[in-house]
């Protein structure tokens, strides 16, 4: 008999711990251009020139990954090159508003987004037609509190749309080495120092560490009321990259993680792609994702 209720009690952990095994969860990627995989190649039909949705971006990878698992996964990608926080909340580019993909059964939200909100494209197409070292840096570094506020108010906003989801906000990185060229390796012409001086690597490096500390404790200002949000970035403390990124930024080595002037080439995506992941730095960022976030490891974390 004790046995029997022994049996008895265990059937119902069982049965539920197949159920959340075997259970979809429901993915939503949300952004900008570096959430979309712009420069990773491999775009959603109708998007290239436009979103630049790619298979090859971060969020792609990890749910082709957990499919072939054996995973179920629900996946809206509505990411968008371009995309700022305001634009998520309303048609941009001729998409509905990303924020209708947010639904109250979500399991995760993959987030890139901020720089749209500081023009971090046009601080780096300044650096490299013009000089972005001195006024340039310390007028986009200006902005970085008031998008910090606004990024706090979007995770939190995230919460009422899908209060189960877990928010996954990533990081942008150090697109270009603040140190001198790497010597003996081949390097893309954006590392002439006419386009990247001395002064503007560190200076825009300045702004890249600052931007990703703006980030990091924006998520720590939503966690704080209630939101389960997570920050992965390629930098450990916004100082010093993890060692899966370090060297790989550009004119620093072999393969490098970010788009050059490789980007402007004859049919390549153009301006847009320029001092952005590569499809080696997307699936850097997969597996950093994954090492950093359990639910999306695989079924055998769930």
């Amino acid at each position: 008999m004790v046995l029997a209720i022994g049996t008895i009690s265990v059937l119902p952990t069982t049965a539920a711990a197949d159920a959340e095994s075997t259970a979809s969860l429901n993915v939503v990627a949300m952004g900008d251009s570096y959430g979309s995989g712009t420069g990773a190649g491999n775009y959603e039909p109708g998007t290239e020139g436009g979103c630049f949705r790619s298979a090859n971006s971060y969020s792609s990878i990890i749910v082709n990954e957990l499919r072939q698992r054996g995973k179920q996964v629900n996946f809206t990608n509505v990411t968008c090159s371009g995309s700022a926080i305001r634009t998520l909340r309303e048609s941009f580019k001729g998409e509905l508003p990303q924020f209708d993909a947010l639904k109250r059964n979500t399991n995760v939200v993959m987030l890139s987004i901020g720089t749209g909100d500081i023009d971090f494209a046009g601080f780096g197409g300044l650096c490299i037609q013009a000089d972005c070292s001195g006024a340039p840096a310390t007028t986009i570094r200006g902005l970085l509190p008031a998008m910090g506020e606004k990024l706090k108010a979007l995770l939190i906003d995230i919460k009422a749309r899908s209060p189960r989801a877990k928010i996954v906000l990533t990081g942008y990185g150090q697109q270009v080495t603040p140190g001198e060229n790497a010597q003996g390796v081949p390097l893309d012409p954006i590392c002439d120092s006419q386009v990247f001086s001395a002064q503007e690597r560190l200076e825009g490096n300045q702004v890249a560490r600052e931007l990703d500390a703006t980030l990091r404790n924006a998520a720590w200002a939503a966690k704080a009321q209630g939101v389960n949000v997570r920050f992965v970035s390629p930098y450990v403390n916004s100082v010093d990259l993890r060692p899966d990124f370090e060297s790989h930024s550009l004119c620093q080595a072999e393969p490098p993680f970010y788009r050059g002037f490789d980007a402007l080439a004859p049919g390549q995506e153009g301006i847009d792609a320029v001092l952005h992941l590569n499809q080696q730095g997307q699936a850097a960022m997969a597996d950093l994702v994954q090492r950093k976030i359990p639910v999306l490891a695989g079924p055998s974390t769930l």
